[in-house]
């Protein structure tokens, strides 16, 4: 038998057509029992975003009842969940950044690239979990650069600002929690580069990001929920497919029965 050929990471990447910074494919674990108690945590969290650990508790399928609440509580911190809050954990901010002001509030958005935002989310696995985070235009819900990680590493975050901004061009406003990983120097070093306006949401006020919350929604119940991915090359396949469909194919109602792209493109010009 010949000697084995050793590839690199980056080249791997290359071959299969990925970002080598994007590149946080293993999933993270937990035991077998707490991952299908996630699981329905997160499809209960997605339906009711309002379910503190209380009514988590209690609304949990009988197959794992009795449950223990600082079990909830805890499982709820490694997703980044809590009532009314998609991501108290992720929105958890470090006293040293800087917070803005929400700039949204009554503001009529008119065109593409007038508001941005982006978000990260919890994604079930057959055996772990990763994290998604994607960019979306608020006025044509146009998603089309996101990335995975494993972990909650900021950098993943700021491969998806970059992408987005190299790729569509600068919003006038971009929008984001007030997350450590959104709050971070670098991550808003980048924006002001730009001579982009920050806007962040209000402490506990989901719903000034609410379109990234439905695009999540779309996400997981006509996707994510209807498949169990066992590995994250796998997850970032099926995705890939998932979302190319989503911004080019799936129409929709509050675009007056069109796709994302085509709104964005007919519309920014």
């Amino acid at each position: 038998m010949g000697d084995r050929i050793s590839i690199s990471i980056s080249r791997q990447c290359e071959l299969l057509g990925l970002h080598r910074s994007g590149f946080y494919y293993e999933p993270a674990l937990e035991s077998e029992e707490n991952l299908r108690i996630m699981a329905a945590m997160d499809r209960l969290h997605t339906e009711y975003p309002t379910y503190g650990v209380p009514r988590m508790v209690v609304n949990l399928p009988a197959e794992f009842q009795p449950v223990n609440p600082k079990r909830i509580r805890r499982l709820m911190r490694i997703m980044g969940v809590e009532a009314l809050y998609p991501k108290p954990n992720l929105s958890k901010r470090d006293k040293n950044h800087e917070i803005y002001p929400y700039l949204l509030r009554g503001v009529r958005i008119e065109k593409p690239l007038h508001v941005c935002s982006r978000d990260i989310t919890y994604v079930p696995m057959k055996n772990g979990f990763m994290y998604l985070c994607a960019v979306i235009d608020w006025f044509s819900r146009f998603a089309p650069s996101w990335r995975l990680s494993n972990t909650l590493n900021g950098q993943f975050c700021i491969d998806a600002l970059e992408e987005f901004l190299d790729m569509q061009g600068c919003p006038s406003i971009f929008n984001t929690d007030q997350g450590s990983q959104f709050t971070a120097l670098e991550f808003i070093k980048r924006i002001k580069q730009r001579n982009i306006q920050i806007s962040m949401d209000g402490k506990g006020r989901a719903l000034d990001n609410v379109f990234i919350e439905r695009l999540w929604r779309t996400i997981k119940q006509e996707h994510l929920y209807l498949y169990a991915y066992e590995n994250g090359l796998d997850l970032h396949k099926g995705l890939s497919q998932f979302m190319d469909y989503y911004n080019t194919q799936r129409k929709h109602q509050s675009l007056n029965w069109k796709t994302p792209k085509e709104v964005f493109d007919q519309h920014n010009t």
